[in-house]
């Protein structure tokens, strides 16, 4: 769904585990949900352009064993040509995968006229095997694509020179706002999202300026997909002097989604509050760095200890240098993605 909105491999003898197929065959197989889409080209060709919703693993880099090693179901894999994604596909079929493999790659793709993105996608896989796909919007902006249902975070259309088309996007089921200032709570990209069908979890403030739905302050919870998953507002507000007025304690959210049984923190803007101390279970956390109106990298990687994810994202960081966070949270994967 969400591939579809945005915006190598040789010829092999198919099995019944390795198919290689053509670019339309291949598009219809990379929308649908239950599908990994895995781009296994280097990073900085990634970075350059991709197929929207696919995840980066190298098949040359050192760790790619090890990264596919729990991925299980139907695989799409594609790289520059041809000979790097029939590689990988082999590998991923070798551990019962079903693997469909782009002819041709993306140079396929781009001469059949399809779109590529920059956008960076994640994607976990909860208890019982179903894909959560996490896309980098920009800044404290983030779309969730779950079960079937699509979720937006602190939605924002514009922030200096970066966009974001949300009309070219799925309409939300759900829509989730921290707190009331401009590059969170954004009404001109809300109203590109929301329907009348749409869910919307909001602080006080913002359910005053937004209308429909009734606001949620910390500690409440809302439970949707028919009762399956639920998403809990933390306090999230800061704690240094001459800061306090940015965000006052109470006010603002933070969030803990637990969608089939994988738990993720979305911390909103706050500092290292004794609050985080309560977080338990986490497997994938968002905090942000960028003191004086969150936190700063120190503070950051306390933040983390205490949490123990097991896949930080910096993120809402602006110019804040996050490079150094990895090198010293030793057993948290840490990923740096384009936040700013």
């Amino acid at each position: 769904m969400f591939a579809a909105l945005f915006c190598g491999c040789g010829n092999s003898k198919n099995n019944e585990s390795v198919k290689t197929v053509n670019v339309e065959e291949f598009a219809e197989k990379m929308a649908q949900q239950d599908v990994r889409l895995i781009d296994v080209r280097t990073p900085k060709e990634y970075a350059e352009g991709h197929l929207a919703g696919a995840e980066n693993i190298d098949v040359k880099a050192d760790d790619f064993a090890e990264r596919i090693k729990d991925i299980k179901g139907t695989v799409a894999v594609y790289c520059r040509g041809g000979r790097r994604s029939l590689k990988a596909a082999e590998q991923l079929a070798k551990q019962g995968c079903t693997v469909y493999n782009l002819d041709g790659g993306i140079l396929a793709w781009q001469k059949a006229g399809k779109p590529t993105t920059t956008v960076e996608t994640d994607v976990f896989t909860t208890k019982s095997g179903k894909l959560v796909k996490i896309h980098a919007l920009m800044h404290a902006s983030i779309c969730i694509e779950y079960d079937g249902k699509t979720l937006y975070i602190d939605p924002c259309s514009k922030l200096g020179e970066r966009t974001v088309d949300y009309t070219a996007m799925p309409k939300a089921d759900l829509i989730i706002v921290t707190h009331e200032h401009f590059d969170h709570f954004d009404m001109a990209a809300i109203g590109m999202l929301y329907t009348l069908d749409a869910d919307v979890m909001m602080n006080k403030r913002c359910a005053g300026m937004f209308g429909p739905g009734q606001p949620y302050d910390n500690g409440d919870k809302f439970v949707f997909n028919d009762n399956r998953d639920t998403v809990e507002a933390v306090p999230a507000y800061n704690t240094t002097e001459g800061h306090l007025q940015f965000h006052p304690k109470g006010r603002d959210n933070g969030y803990i989604l637990t969608l089939d049984g994988l738990r993720i923190y979305i911390a909103g803007d706050t500092e290292d509050i004794p609050e985080m101390a309560d977080i338990k279970d986490i497997d994938i956390a968002f905090l942000p760095c960028n003191q004086p109106y969150t936190m700063t990298p120190e503070q950051l990687v306390r933040a983390a200890k205490i949490i123990n994810p097991k896949v930080l994202f910096p993120y809402h960081y602006g110019e804040t240098d996050v490079t150094g966070i990895p090198a010293q949270l030793s057993g948290i994967d840490v990923r740096i993605r384009h936040y700013e």
